[in-house]
C-alpha cells in the first residue's frame, strides 16, 4: 500500500482525525477491552454534512489503520468506496447518538467483563469509590431491547440517554460519548476503572464506606472541568499512546 498516496486523498484535519481514531482503536485492543471483531468507535469528521469514520467490519481492532477507516453517512452506509464492508446494522446505537447529540463527536461502545457485570445488577454503578464518584448523576439507563440492531429503538435509547455522556444498556454494555476522541476515551477509562473496583468491592465481605451526596457532586464537578475545560484528555491519551507503542 502507497502510504503517501493514500494520505493525499485526504485534508490534514481528516488525516489527523483517522490517525488518532485508529490510535483509539489499537489502545482498546491494548487495554485487553475489545469484543474480538464487534463493537465500534465512530468519529464525526468536520462539515456539515453528518459523515462518520468507523471500523471495517471484520477485522481486529489491530489491523484498524488510518487509511482503512470507513466513511460513512448517519445510516452507517458507504460514502466513499473501500474494499472493506461496512456494517450498518452495528452502527444504530452510534447513528442514534450521532444524530441527536451534535456535541458528541466520538462515541465508544464496549461490554467488557467487568462493565457487563455491573450493567447486568439492578442498582447498575454505585458511586462510592474513586472513580464511581466521578460518574455521579452522569449516567444514563437504557433497558435491553435485544441486539440493538432497529431504528424504532433509537428514539429510546436517545431518551434513555438525555443530557449525560454515558449510556448503559442494560444486561448488555456501555457507550460513552464526548466531543473529542481524547475525552471519550478518557471517560471510558474512568468508566472502567469505576466496574473493575465495584466488582472487586462487591466480592469481599464488609460494608462500603459510603460517600455523602455534595462529595460525589464534588468529584463530578471537578472531573467535567478538568476533562472540558483543559487539556487533561488528550496528556492523558497521548501518555497511553506511547506507553502502547514503547510495548511493540
Amino acid at each position: 500500500m502507497n502510504t503517501s498516496a493514500n494520505i493525499a486523498k485526504f485534508s490534514q484535519q481528516e488525516w489527523e482525525l483517522r490517525t488518532k481514531l485508529a490510535q483509539c482503536y489499537h489502545l482498546i485492543d491494548y487495554f485487553g477491552w475489545t469484543e474480538t471483531i464487534f463493537n465500534h468507535i465512530s468519529a464525526r469528521l468536520p462539515g456539515d454534512e453528518h459523515y462518520y469514520l468507523v471500523n471495517p467490519f471484520g477485522l481486529n481492532y489491530t489491523e484498524v489503520t488510518p487509511e482503512n477507516l470507513l466513511k460513512v453517512d448517519l445510516d452507517g452506509n458507504k460514502v466513499e468506496p473501500s474494499e472493506y464492508d461496512a456494517n450498518p446494522a452495528g452502527f444504530a446505537l452510534h447513528s442514534a447518538v450521532h444524530g441527536a447529540r451534535d456535541d458528541i463527536r466520538c462515541l465508544i461502545h464496549t461490554h467488557t467483563t467487568p462493565i457487563s457485570a455491573i450493567v447486568q445488577k439492578k442498582e447498575g454503578f454505585k458511586h462510592d469509590s474513586f472513580y464511581g464518584a466521578q460518574l455521579y448523576g452522569r449516567v444514563g439507563y437504557h433497558q435491553f431491547e435485544g441486539i440493538t440492531l432497529f431504528k424504532e429503538e433509537k428514539e429510546r435509547m436517545i431518551q434513555s440517554l438525555g443530557e449525560h455522556h454515558i449510556l448503559v444498556l442494560r444486561n448488555h454494555g456501555i457507550a460513552v460519548g464526548e466531543s473529542s476522541i481524547e475525552k471519550a476515551f478518557f471517560l471510558l477509562w474512568t468508566v472502567q476503572r469505576a466496574a473493575e473496583i465495584q466488582c472487586q468491592a462487591d466480592s469481599m465481605s464488609g460494608e462500603d464506606m459510603p460517600l455523602p451526596n455534595e462529595i460525589k457532586e464534588k468529584c463530578t464537578d471537578l472531573t467535567a472541568i478538568l476533562i472540558r475545560e483543559s487539556g487533561f484528555a488528550t496528556k492523558f491519551f497521548d501518555a497511553m499512546v506511547r506507553k502502547m507503542q514503547e510495548r511493540k
